[in-house]
């Protein structure tokens, strides 16, 4: 209503002073630009509770993926919900097949090769800040993780209070397969998982399933895809902001689930055993000895999967985990930001830009990596990543106002 009010009121203006055909130029202005707003809100849409609000991602041809605007928006959104008194709790989730399946990397490959940088900053800033917002909210939220959860689509769900995983999900950080870092928070979450799991999940991408998820804290309830549709009923008629209320309900709709034998929770010790080492190259080491010995089909995959990433990404990957196991999330975010910035820009680039061209763009999967290998890596290139930037240009977190509960 308040895009054609506009346009009306326009409109009038234009036909006294300017005659109708400046009218007519205004007019088409005003829809075109009143059509652009539109598109950009459909990409989160709201749904209204009772006594709460909810969040979709709204990209579903894109797997859900986040651009700037959407963080952008996603952070007006939950400023504006916390202050609403009659709003008690806020619900993510996803359209589509996806949750969401992390950034819109081939977007930020495209600006890179248009030497757009501070577009990508910006995409990176803003999807930043609003993770900060989600991890330190006053208000209880549920993330409904129902189908692909990979990267970014952690980093927008896995700060909140609950995280519902499905038969459906999929969860993934794939980041060292396109030349980049766990990023969005990932250094955070990851590194304070059970023993060594977030170095393995972070080093080899690997995919876990729901019931992964919750075997390792990183999801909170457990649901039949099929019963969402009551969860949805459930929390649209709740009107508290008491999370125990709200744990109660989710679980009076979840279902119990037991690992299987495939499960990551049979492998906990092993894995801890592999990824425990220093060195990106010990634990490789570690991993062949663990394949010579036992043949375990994970340890294949692992190896696998390890030595086709980017030798560069492993390393940064690595360093980034055990860095963020002794901070808050609020210093993970401004690390990772200084990281994510140092991988955009020339020569550190050239992994990012290669590992979503052979992946995403010409789907070859035959990135050229350089360094080509562990053993060309330099320490002073890992090094880089996480040099500080100047000081205009450092991630500012608003501690002062908001400050992180972990």
């Amino acid at each position: 209503m308040r895009g054609l009010k506009a346009v009306a009121s326009l409109t009038r203006r234009s036909v006294s002073s300017l005659g109708f055909f400046s009218s007519e130029r205004s007019l088409s202005t005003s829809l075109s630009r009143s059509s652009a707003d539109d598109q950009l809100q459909n990409e989160v849409l709201v749904e209204g509770m009772a006594g709460a609000r909810a969040a979709v991602l709204n990209r579903p041809s894109f797997l859900n993926t986040l651009n700037t605007n959407m963080g952008v928006r996603l952070k007006k959104l939950y400023e504006s919900w916390e202050d609403n008194p009659d709003i008690g709790f806020v619900v993510m989730k996803g359209s589509g097949r996806a949750f969401c399946a992390g950034g819109d990397v081939v977007t930020l490959y495209k600006q890179i090769n248009e030497g757009k940088i501070e577009e990508c900053k910006d995409f990176f800033k803003n999807l930043y800040m609003f993770i900060y917002v989600l991890g330190t909210y006053l208000k209880p939220h549920v993330a409904i993780l129902d189908g692909i959860t990979m990267g970014g689509g952690g980093g927008v769900s896995i700060p909140g209070t609950f995280r519902i995983a499905t038969n459906k999900t999929m969860f993934a950080t794939p980041e060292v397969h396109i030349g980049f870092h766990p990023d969005a928070g990932a250094s955070f979450y990851l590194s304070h998982l059970p023993g060594h799991v977030g170095e393995y999940l972070a080093l080899t991408g690997e995919r876990i399933n729901g019931v992964d998820m919750i075997a390792v804290g990183l999801a909170t309830h457990y649901a039949m895809s099929e019963q969402l549709g009551l969860i949805d009923e459930r929390l649209a008629k709740l009107v508290t902001d008491d999370p125990s209320i709200i744990d109660t309900s989710l679980a009076q709709y979840g279902d119990i689930v037991y690992p299987d034998k495939k499960s990551i929770f049979h492998r906990l010790e092993n894995i801890d055993r592999c990824f425990c080492r220093d060195t990106v190259e010990e634990i490789i080491d570690a991993l062949e000895g663990e394949v010579s010995r036992t043949n375990q089909d994970w340890c294949t995959s692992a190896l696998k999967k390890m030595k086709a990433a980017s030798p560069l990404s492993l390393k940064v990957a690595l360093k980034s985990i055990r860095e963020g196991r002794f901070q808050t999330l609020d210093e993970c975010l401004v690390r990772e930001y200084r990281m994510s910035l140092h991988g955009i820009s020339k020569p550190l680039s050239h992994e990012f830009v290669e590992g979503v061209r052979a992946k995403l763009v010409d789907k070859d999967s035959a990135p050229k990596w350089d360094p080509p290998t562990l053993n060309d890596v330099p320490d002073d290139m890992v090094d880089n990543y996480f040099s500080p930037l100047n000081e205009f240009e450092e991630l500012k977190l608003p501690t002062h106002q908001r400050e992180a509960f972990i």
